[in-house]
């Protein structure tokens, strides 16, 4: 519209129309011509950034206290600190780390927080360093990377931290500000004071005043103001600021008035000026302390919180706690929370607690202590909260124990009275097969029943291999040779494309244990990690290694739960899935399983539990989602008896043995009718005269009317576990008319819990279910004097 304007102004000045053409057709020219110009115009240059010298990087990240160590986001490690290479060895790369599963949740959630927020933080991860404090910060110029920064957490004492902070630099800090402050023992005496309190009650600043009477320090006048006594009533009055400090280790409900506390004092001035001038000072003193504390006003707003109070409760901003206490809880515990902080605001000057749900922990309730504070003005209230992690993971562990013990009560008590079902079941078909032969048309039925129950029976052997009750019989062994025996039975069940690998450490200490179900506990071990490795491509490897445990090794884990000693250590390592962290802990529990609906019972892992434990031992379990799973059993070293030796090299009688032709008499006690008449018809059969009885009572009193006639009894079949008088109490009965009786003991309980607990000599014992023939085998053992 302008060029066109300014074209028509020159043609009707000049009044040639051609003139205005060419004027027009110029100015295009040259408009083109600059426009060409802008284009070939050359970009300015983006600055060249240098190619990262990761050397540099290594030095600036060399710490004596910390490990630091920076991976990218393919999750590769592009650098470490030497630190971080004792720690956790040179080819770990976070999050993967040696640790326990709880760490390693730990850590993988920190690593997700930082991706996403651009930094993260988490306490109190157990390591062989001690407990560690990671943080993970997002950096880099497209913050591709991340920055692991492992701390050792202090676990000094803290009572000896905070004598320490109030004697050296924080006690100088509030000198310099005129604040005077004691920490003060329960009995009232000076664990430690600054120089400015030393200055004003003793005189002068380098007075020790450790181990005085706190209280012996101050007078007062009628007018109930607190003085130094060095100064009498012509010094300046002084306000106490008081702090009741409780220990971590010491639970919520102590009495405040047993720990220790400490003792803020300031200026009073006469009662003039704002009481509220000294509340720097505090808020500077308690952020510096190990401890969660908070402080309110009367109207329950946050006057400050320390960092650690603020992590304890889990808020996200560790400088900037909330307006009120109650945006720290769940909706259900508001109400109560604001109501007991304006309740010991406005009331008189105690403390106590109140169990709240904080918002980032909903499922543990929690303690939180409140102290009303005076000498701040108007009614404040002191809160305390400490890091309640470890407790809470403590507590998961004994309710985990507990809850193992409660289940393998339950399951023994079943597989007791199921066994007494199966013996009549199993005992009557091998009663009715003595009638048929392979060619009869039931004989195959028979034989499927029988078939059957022998496999309940197999399960119910499992079930107080859990529960510990299993019959066991130990020897002295070294675990290569029990790995030898099952190792051609192992590759078979692996197949070709899974294979074994078998390592032994040398001088391995000799174990007590039952050889037999040690090798159970290998094939079950042996069957998951197969079932594990199943669909990987290349196949899989199965580890078998034994290791050489001394007490030192065992004292660098540092672990709670293995004692102190010397052991040898059976590992069964693969290269599977992997467990998921939140099903590890609940893997050693009867009929959890994570294989699908119908491949397996959830049996397996139990039973390795209950014969590892029976056996004295210990089972741990790591895994890692993806790279496989790692089974540790340690087993104690045996150190022989002298006593046992001696019995052991003792030649054994046979005065016995040639003594028993056949035949004899056997009383019969048995409270399951089912299972006393198919032991009655098998014993009979085999040509004993048999007499039976339902209880032990019964049983005594036959055995006094045999012995009355003048007849006798060769050998007592008894149950256990019987109403009225059960077994042993009628086999110590019986001990008293007939002293070298034998007895033999049928039960679905183990044989050396039986041992210990009856302790009959001449005791036999006979495990539930049983066949006609095993019956039948054992009383002729025992008469025989096997």
């Amino acid at each position: 519209m302008g060029l066109s304007g300014s074209a028509g102004l020159v043609g009707w000045l000049s009044g040639e129309p051609i003139v205005a053409l060419v004027y027009l057709g110029g100015l295009a020219l040259l408009g083109a011509l600059v426009a060409l110009l802008l284009r070939l115009r050359p970009e300015p240059e983006a600055p060249e950034l240098a190619v990262p010298d990761w050397s540099v990087t290594f030095a600036a990240i060399e710490r004596e206290d910390e490990a630091v160590a920076i991976t990218d986001r393919a999750g590769r490690l592009v650098c470490a600190s030497t630190r971080f290479a004792e720690w956790f060895g040179a080819s770990a790369t976070p999050p993967h780390l040696p640790l326990d599963p709880e760490a390693l949740a730990q850590i993988e959630m920190a690593a997700r927080a930082a991706w996403r927020d651009g930094r993260a933080r988490t306490d109190n991860l157990r390591a062989a360093p001690g407990t560690l404090v990671l943080e993970v910060r997002r950096a880099g110029r497209g913050e591709n990377y991340l920055i692991w920064r492992f701390v050792p957490m202090a676990d000094d004492d803290l009572v000896a931290e905070m004598a320490a902070e109030v004697g050296g630099k924080l006690g100088r800090a509030l000198t310099r500000e005129g604040v005077q402050c004691a920490l003060v023992a329960p009995d009232g005496q000076v664990l430690a004071a600054n120089a400015a309190f030393a200055a004003r009650a003793a005189g002068r600043e380098t007075a020790d005043l450790v181990g005085t009477d706190f209280v012996s320090w101050f007078c007062s006048d009628e007018h109930e103001r607190i003085f130094y006594a060095s100064e009498g009533a012509k010094g300046a009055p002084v306000r106490f600021v008081h702090v009741p400090v409780a220990d971590p280790d010491v639970p919520g409900d102590v009495d405040p008035a047993s720990v220790p506390s400490f003792f803020l004092l300031l200026d009073d001035q006469g009662g003039i000026g704002d009481p509220r001038a000294g509340l720097p000072q505090v808020e500077a003193l308690l952020a510096r302390l190990p401890l969660g504390l908070a402080m309110t006003d009367r109207d329950g707003r946050f006057l400050f919180a320390n960092r650690a109070f603020l992590r304890a409760a889990g808020h996200d901003d560790p400088n900037v706690p909330p307006p009120y206490p109650s945006d720290l809880v769940i909706r259900e515990d508001k109400g109560a929370l604001a109501d007991a902080v304006r309740r010991y605001a406005q009331g008189t000057p105690t403390s106590g607690d109140v169990a709240v749900r904080l918002r980032a922990a909903p499922q543990e309730p929690v303690s939180l202590n409140m102290a009303a504070v005076r000498g701040m003005g108007d009614g404040a209230v002191l809160l305390s909260l400490k890091d309640s992690t470890e407790e809470t993971r403590l507590k998961r562990e004994i309710a985990q124990a507990t809850k193992m013990q409660a289940v393998g009560q339950l399951a023994g008590g079943v597989a007791h009275d199921f066994n007494n079902v199966l013996t009549a079941i199993i005992g009557y078909c091998d009663l009715i097969l003595m009638r048929h032969t392979p060619g009869d048309s039931d004989y195959d039925d028979i034989q499927q029943i029988k078939a059957n129950s022998n496999r309940a029976a197999s399960l119910t052997r499992q079930l107080l291999a859990f529960s510990r009750q299993q019959t066991l019989r130990p020897e002295v062994l070294q675990l290569p040779d029990v790995v030898a025996e099952v190792s051609t039975l192992l590759k078979r069940l692996l197949g070709e494309k899974i294979s074994l690998q078998v390592t032994h450490d040398r001088d391995l200490g000799f174990v007590r244990a039952d050889p037999v179900q040690l090798e159970q506990v290998l094939l079950n071990l042996a069957v998951n990690a197969r079932d594990a490795m199943a669909d990987l491509k290349g196949g899989g490897t199965l580890r078998l290694m034994t290791r050489r445990v001394t007490a030192d090794d065992v004292r660098a884990m540092k672990s709670e739960i293995l004692p102190i000693g010397d052991y040898t250590a059976l590992v069964v390592e693969d290269t599977g899935h992997g467990i998921k962290p939140d099903l590890i802990g609940k893997i050693f529990e009867p009929f959890f399983t994570t294989k699908e609906k119908g491949k397996g019972t959830g049996l397996g892992l139990s039973t390795v539990y209950g014969i590892v434990k029976q056996s004295g031992g210990f089972v741990f379990a790591t895994s890692d989602v993806g790279k496989g799973t790692r089974f540790t059993i340690y087993l104690p070293v045996h150190v022989p008896d002298p006593a046992e030796a001696a019995e052991a090299a003792r030649p054994k009688a046979e005065g016995r043995r040639t003594e028993w032709s056949g035949g004899g008499r056997v009383l019969l006690v048995e409270d399951e009718d089912t299972v006393r008449a198919v032991a009655e018809r098998a014993l009979v059969r085999q040509g004993y005269e048999v007499t039976p009885a339902a209880d032990g009572e019964e049983g005594l009193e036959a055995l006094e009317r045999i012995i009355a006639g003048g007849g006798d009894v060769d050998l007592v079949v008894s149950d256990v576990v019987m109403p009225s008088m059960d077994g042993p109490a009628m086999a110590r009965e019986i001990r008293k008319l007939r002293g070298d009786l034998p007895v033999l003991f049928m039960s679905g309980y183990a044989e050396e819990q039986l041992r210990r607990e009856i302790d009959i000599p001449n005791m036999h014992f006979l495990a539930k279910p049983f066949s006609v023939a095993q019956i039948v085998a054992a009383v002729e053992d025992v008469l025989r004097g096997g």
